[in-house]
């Protein structure tokens, strides 16, 4: 089971981190997506069980920076330079691995975290 949080509403330039917490250890790649009004979820960033890969959309590449602590069985979502078009709501989710992520066939989803970015 998995539980984002750590959205909020924030000025365009600013930063929010978000949080996946897992309900308990596993060995899974963790993702996040974003659903947009009125748009399908898309696919953010994803990085492997150990860390060791970690990729991204282009829309965020250089943004956005994932990590994970496995200690805290907790992968977060740095975000940086925010902008408009950034606002959207915002999941975490399990999968195999990145290639199943991507390709937005995860084992489990999230709940969502609202990010809201004012221009």
């Amino acid at each position: 089971q998995l539980q984002a949080s750590g959205g909020g509403l924030v000025q365009a330039g600013g930063s929010l981190r978000l949080s996946c917490a897992a309900s308990g250890r596993n060995s899974l790649a963790v993702g996040w997506f974003r659903q947009a009004p009125g748009k399908e979820r898309a696919f953010v960033a994803a990085i492997s069980w150990s860390g060791g890969t970690v990729y991204y959309a282009d829309s965020v590449k250089g943004r956005f920076t994932i990590s994970r602590d496995n200690a805290k069985y907790t992968v977060y979502l740095q975000m940086n330079s925010l902008k408009s078009e950034d606002t959207a709501v915002y999941y975490c989710a399990a999968g195999v691995n990145i290639d199943a992520l991507t390709a937005l066939n995860p084992t489990s989803w999230g709940q969502g975290t609202l990010v809201t970015v004012s221009s």
